[in-house]
């Protein structure tokens, strides 16, 4: 295997790893709440989870930012600059923290408002995020050290803050909930403390690397503070794009019927399953493509980025091969309503569609954030949102089909067009 080859997998498949262990940390306070006692419980966590999955998406730019500038320090061999990036990442995801538990009451209440649960739900959803939200700080300065281990050329070192958060989760929510009789509020409990416990982990990880000590004054100094938050303040952009089409996916769905709605969120399981795979090889983009530009070699660069374009490829036609062949057995293992997975079939050709319309997005969104070409990743998904919607709106008589047609689209529009900024460059 080529040694470049040998480092896009050291990188990838512990991200994969990773990637696959997080929807777990969700996965376990659903099977501890179902055993509480009421379906209400299983709805407030679904909810509940929901709210901080809406926030904590938004805020996913400290760990893209972190990533791609200490990617480039590294390729420097700048000490002092990969220093300022992981502190000042790390005072903004405690100053961001300390402000959600502070405005907790009313980012819950307007978060419930916009998901428009129950009483009953609303009231233990509630509690639930009142009590979890502590673990803010926690998520987010594990977000900053992520990226900047990510940077630094190491993708284990996340990955085993995945496994054990999720471990002590599982642990401390049984015993709270299992073992003291605690409720939702065991559920809560067990989330936030492994969170933390996460961090402190990362935080002890990091220590190896004995970064520089950095003043508050340099954190704070104008240029270097303008251009993190320029950095970051385009991926956040971007991230409410996608926001937004992935909103209005579901909400088109859900207007087709319960049926529809159902069938379409069990398919887009399956692209998120390609995601996780896919996202491995976008990190190696990221952290390697950071490193060969800081360094100024773009013979490497471009090796990468023609690498990484041909891995994208034969994993995107595996899963569409598989997805194609096998989504019949794979919806009836998702659910047991027949009708469901017969409206599902009809859908089947567009779900292995996406894989091969979206790698190329994949693959130049870890590039670009290497690259810190956040200006122009904000472009291209503007440019690709636009056609999505007007996509959506002309074919709108074709129904369902209209809307898996113009999330395609969308995707493809991604792609090529960072493609095409790629080359202008």
């Amino acid at each position: 295997m080529r040694p470049l080859n040998r480092e896009i997998l050291a990188i990838a498949l512990p991200a994969i790893a990773s990637n696959i262990t997080t929807p777990l940390l969700g996965l376990a306070d659903a099977a501890i709440t179902g055993h509480i006692g009421s379906a209400v419980y299983l709805g407030a966590i679904a909810v509940g989870g929901t709210m901080f999955n809406m926030l904590y998406w938004v805020l996913g730019f400290l760990r893209m930012g972190s990533g791609g500038l200490t990617a480039q320090a590294y390729g420097r061999d700048d000490g002092h600059a990969q220093a300022v990036v992981l502190w000042r990442g790390l005072l903004l995801a405690a100053v961001l923290g300390t402000a959600l538990i502070a405005l907790s009451g009313n980012v819950g209440a307007a978060a419930l408002r916009f998901l428009d649960a129950d009483g009953a739900t609303a009231s233990l959803a509630q509690r639930y995020f009142s009590i979890a939200v502590w673990g803010a700080p926690a998520v987010l300065g594990s977000y900053v050290l992520s990226g900047w281990f990510l940077g630094m050329q190491n993708a284990r070192a996340p990955m085993w803050v995945a496994l054990w958060t999720n471990v002590v989760n599982i642990a401390v929510s049984l015993a709270l909930v299992v073992g003291a009789g605690w409720k939702i509020e065991g559920v809560a409990t067990g989330t936030f403390t492994a969170q933390w416990t996460g961090l402190v982990i990362g935080l002890l990880l990091m220590r190896r690397y004995r970064p520089r000590r950095v003043g508050i004054r340099t954190l704070l100094q104008g240029s270097g503070l303008r251009r993190y938050f320029s950095v970051n303040a385009d991926i956040f952009l971007r991230t409410l794009c996608l926001v937004a089409v992935t909103v209005w996916f579901t909400r088109s769905g859900a207007a087709a019927g319960v049926t529809t709605l159902a069938a379409n969120a069990l398919l887009m399981q399956l692209f998120m399953l390609f995601s996780y795979f896919m996202d491995g090889f976008a990190y190696a983009g990221e952290a390697l493509g950071g490193r060969f530009h800081g360094a100024g070699d773009n013979a490497s660069l471009h090796r990468l980025v023609g690498t990484l374009l041909r891995w994208g490829a034969w994993l995107a036609a595996a899963f569409a091969v598989v997805c194609f062949f096998c989504g019949g057995p794979l919806l009836r293992l998702l659910t047991d309503r027949p009708e469901v997975v017969a409206e599902g079939m009809l859908y089947l050709p567009w779900a292995a569609l996406v894989p091969l319309a979206g790698v190329w997005a994949f693959v130049w969104d870890g590039v670009f954030i290497g690259l810190t070409r956040t200006r122009a990743m904000l472009a291209s998904m503007a440019v690709a949102m636009l056609v999505f919607f007007a996509a959506w709106f002309v074919s709108r008589a074709l129904g369902n089909h209209g809307l898996w047609l113009a999330f395609c689209l969308y995707l493809l529009v991604r792609g090529l067009a960072e493609w095409c900024l790629y080359r202008s460059a």
